[in-house]
């Protein structure tokens, strides 16, 4: 793939996975690339998500699943310059940045968590996920409220990681979110009533973040 045509995005925007397609001769082939992508993660942050879709599907890929992988590779042919800086800043301020996909996949309808954390003022990044739901959200609050419970065990792991290290973190930490009608449900116990099928609790995340 070091010959092939560059592109600037791992995946299409308006790519819907299904399970038809013509079955591949050698699933192990498409398995082992995969498997090579997610250890990729670990340093490029900026293909977790197209991974992630391409993961779905590796107990029985297709030509079409190979497709998209090959759609990866070839976005990382023109990104091999592109990498994570991080700067000294002296500060251990800790954020964090989360979103959801609701209902992305087509086949189960369940949504994609999505959610990064930064390090200092100027901001270091140092962890990010993308991961596929457990349970199928009935609305994008939902969707949005549920990735908000994952980061804020994951800012809260972070912020003990650092004291354990000897470093001290501020009281508070930011946790940002774009979606009003989550935010209004963490800042509002009356909220409460009306999330009791979510199986988290929205006041963990008032009180811990």
């Amino acid at each position: 793939m070091l010959d092939c045509k560059p592109t600037f995005t791992p995946t299409d925007c308006k790519l819907r996975l299904n399970a038809d397609g013509e079955t591949m001769h050698d699933v192990s082939y498409c398995q082992w690339l995969v498997g090579k992508l997610i250890y990729l993660t670990i340093t490029c942050p900026n293909i977790t998500y197209a991974v992630s879709l391409a993961n779905q599907f590796m107990h029985s890929p297709t030509v079409n699943h190979l497709h998209i992988v090959k759609r990866i590779l070839r976005y990382l042919n023109g990104s091999i310059g592109q990498g994570i800086i991080m700067r000294n800043n002296k500060s251990t301020t800790i954020s964090g940045y989360t979103d959801a996909d609701w209902a992305g996949n087509a086949l189960d309808r369940k949504s994609t968590t999505n959610y990064c954390t930064f390090l200092g003022g100027q901001g270091n990044l140092v962890t990010w996920k993308s991961k596929k739901q457990q349970v199928i959200a009935r609305s994008s609050a939902e969707a949005d409220y549920r990735a908000m419970a994952a980061i804020a065990c994951e800012l809260i792991w972070l912020k003990g990681f650092l004291s354990d290290l000897r470093f001290p973190t501020p009281s508070s930490m930011s946790l940002m979110c774009n979606n009003q009608a989550a935010i209004h449900i963490t800042a509002n116990p009356v909220f409460h009533e009306r999330t009791k099928h979510m199986e988290v609790d929205c006041h963990f995340i008032r009180a811990q973040v």
